[in-house]
């Protein structure tokens, strides 16, 4: 199987800007990102960018990096624009990783990549992770996701899904025999479908809820999901983040 990762990363963020150049332990953000990543069995590893800065930091440390269009309406829309500069095949794969989560197990994007390969009646792959608080179930940040018993997403939603009717959940830990999934932000696509997703308008329920992927299951097309093989440690989009991944990375280097 082979597969092709890449990193969105914009300059602009609002409540954290310049975030894929910051500093963590002597790298930047990115460079960090596109490590992980490159201890996959991906068969290349490209950041996408409309930033010269960022750019910079990619090639100066051996990456690769396409400088992509200033106006994408969504990190979907950088994929299929790398796609195409890459003259990739309709039925290539590739994996999006996050450009903020510079802690990304290599093991879940060669999972998520695989699980597509596995799955030939599903259009797009992605991965879950356990909730196991009520105030996470509750936060409407943290996006859920049901599933069907072949492992195709039934419905994403900000809402707290499935919503079990006879337990009395409580603010703390859930019962033992509730675990709901929350969504990871990593996807496996073939470059057929990134191609038609940029010509699909939106749809209402990826509208109302702020979620692209709704776009795909209103089209009437599969999502693979499965929970992630390993845990996958939360991104950064805000400074506590930031620190919280700087401590993390300072312990490890021990």
């Amino acid at each position: 199987m082979s597969f092709t990762v890449v990193i969105p990363a914009r300059y602009a963020s609002t409540r954290l800007p310049g975030k894929p150049l910051s500093d963590i332990g002597g790298k930047t953000m990115v460079q960090r990102v596109a490590a992980q990543a490159q201890q996959s069995a991906a068969s290349a590893v490209v950041v996408a960018t409309d930033d010269e800065r960022i750019q910079q930091s990619v090639e100066a440390a051996g990456g690769q990096c396409l400088m992509t269009r200033q106006d994408h309406p969504s990190g979907t829309d950088r994929l299929a624009e790398v796609a195409q500069q890459l003259q990739l095949n309709d039925d290539d794969i590739v994996v999006n990783v996050q450009g903020d989560e510079p802690l990304i197990p290599p093991a879940v994007i060669d999972q998520v990549a695989s699980n597509l390969a596995e799955h030939s009646d599903c259009a797009a792959a992605t991965l879950s992770c356990d909730i196991d608080s009520y105030e996470e179930f509750m936060q409407p940040s943290a996006v859920k996701v049901v599933a069907d018993a072949k492992g195709r997403a039934l419905y994403f939603s900000r809402a707290p899904i499935p919503w079990p009717r006879d337990l009395d959940l409580q603010p703390g830990t859930l019962p033992a025999s509730f675990r709901p999934q929350r969504h990871l932000g990593i996807y496996a696509y073939r470059v057929s479908l990134l191609h038609q997703f940029v010509s699909w308008p939106k749809a209402p329920l990826e509208q109302l809820e702020s979620l692209e992927q709704l776009r795909i299951l209103q089209q009437g097309l599969a999502i693979h999901v499965e929970p992630a093989c390993q845990p996958v440690p939360a991104g950064i989009d805000t400074p506590e983040d930031l620190e919280r991944v700087r401590q993390a990375v300072s312990e490890q280097a021990g």
